[in-house]
């Protein structure tokens, strides 16, 4: 059974091993631990067999117009179960009042993305892949 919670302050960095797989550089357990503790709105799936974190999603926002949503992870053992659709659900509760929630993907992903209502659009980047290996 999958438990989701938002109580990222509960959880300590050794229940995030695992994540980031296929990017140039992986963040480490204790930043994606950073990262989630420091979000607007961060929400975790727990396997309730190992209480192993099997998933997460973040979004980083002013509360008033707008929100980002930068990470939505699943550990490859898990994917394809529908974690990644019930994080995203619940993320994007309750943000109506919200005029943008933007996210980056690759072009593959955006059909994912788009059955939560997103829309491809143009955009820029600047990334200092670097930042994740302090």
């Amino acid at each position: 059974m999958i438990r989701y919670t938002d109580a990222v302050d509960t959880i300590g960095a050794d229940r995030l091993t695992g994540f980031f797989v296929g990017w140039p550089v992986a963040a480490s357990p204790e930043q994606h631990l950073a990262v989630l503790r420091g979000s607007y709105r961060a929400f975790v799936a727990i396997d309730e067999e190992t209480e192993r974190v099997i998933g997460s999603v973040n979004m980083i926002s002013d509360g008033v117009l707008t929100a980002y949503v930068p990470w939505l992870e699943v550990l490859p053992e898990y994917q394809g179960q529908g974690i990644g659709s019930e994080l995203m659900r619940r993320i994007l509760a309750d943000t109506e009042h919200l005029y943008s929630i933007d996210l980056l993907c690759e072009a593959p992903l955006q059909p994912y993305y788009e059955r939560f209502g997103m829309l491809p659009v143009p955009g820029m980047s600047r990334l200092r892949r670097s930042a994740l290996q302090g």
